[in-house]
């Protein structure tokens, strides 16, 4: 999960950027308008937090500017706590949620994970996949709610795959969701990362996929999986067997259902 803060108080931002990283989120920071809008155009976030009062360019029209580009990135806006006109001007432009200073660093991320949540479809503060669940608060993961010890940057991946279950997420993708600017992190070391989750899940009964090509899928190694390759193969061999029929050849059952099969909807995402 990847958050850019846009704030020019370099003490606030300098907690923002220790608590955010302490659970597990990459956090980029700049200190300006004009920073701000060329981040955001160059760049894929998760989550902007927004300082309205930017030098050289406002947070206002930083925002305004990310809108009209129909960017849906969450924005939690903060502002002084006398400026209910610049709030309201924020929510109207298209802000989030806003946080008036000073405030808690406990309830800004607690709105942080509330807007993260949103912007991944909602849902609940666990996700759950088998018995594979994170702790979206607590930022834990667990097998059986037995914790799984998992590094900042495994917790993160896990992360993403879990909000885009049965999708393909691109190594390039994951680059720029758990990498903050300034790592130098290769597809080969997304590879490495990949392979010990992998290994550490394993006892969940939950499959990381490799689509050679593409990138990674999170999916559950269960009876299920195998029932939905059978139900793939059974429809191709149905669509097929008129031309079967016509060779003669009335068995076109024989497509292989075992439970290592991907459904075929992977093969061309």
């Amino acid at each position: 999960m990847r958050i850019l803060i846009a704030e020019d108080d370099s003490i606030l931002a300098d907690g923002l950027l220790r608590s955010l990283r302490q659970s597990a989120y990459a956090v980029d920071h700049v200190k300006n308008g004009v920073e701000a809008d060329t981040a955001l155009s160059m760049q894929t976030f998760d989550l902007l937090i927004l300082d309205l009062g930017l030098p050289r360019m406002s947070g206002l029209e930083v925002l305004r500017r990310l809108r009209a580009r129909n960017s849906s990135l969450p924005v939690l806006i903060l502002t002084a706590a006398d400026s209910v006109d610049e709030r309201v001007k924020g929510l109207d432009l298209g802000a989030d949620d806003y946080m008036a200073k000073p405030f808690a660093l406990n309830e800004l991320e607690a709105r942080v994970r509330a807007l993260t949540r949103r912007g991944a479809g909602g849902g609940p503060t666990v996700v759950r996949h088998g018995s594979l669940s994170f702790d979206q608060v607590g930022r834990i993961a667990y097998i059986n709610e037995q914790v799984i010890d998992l590094s900042a940057r495994e917790l993160g991946l896990l992360e993403v795959l879990l909000q885009r279950i049965g999708r393909l997420v691109s190594k390039e993708q994951l680059v720029d969701h758990l990498c903050e600017w300034g790592e130098e992190v290769s597809n080969n070391a997304i590879e490495v990362y990949v392979h010990r989750l992998r290994k550490k899940i394993e006892p969940s009964g939950v499959r990381i996929l490799t689509v050679r090509g593409l990138g990674y899928c999170l999916e559950k190694a269960t009876p299920g999986t195998a029932s939905d390759s059978a139900t793939a193969a059974a429809s191709s061999a149905t669509e097929a067997a008129p031309a079967a029929a016509q060779r003669g050849n009335t068995t076109a059952s024989s497509a292989p259902t075992s439970a290592a099969a991907m459904p075929a909807s992977h093969h061309f995402k």
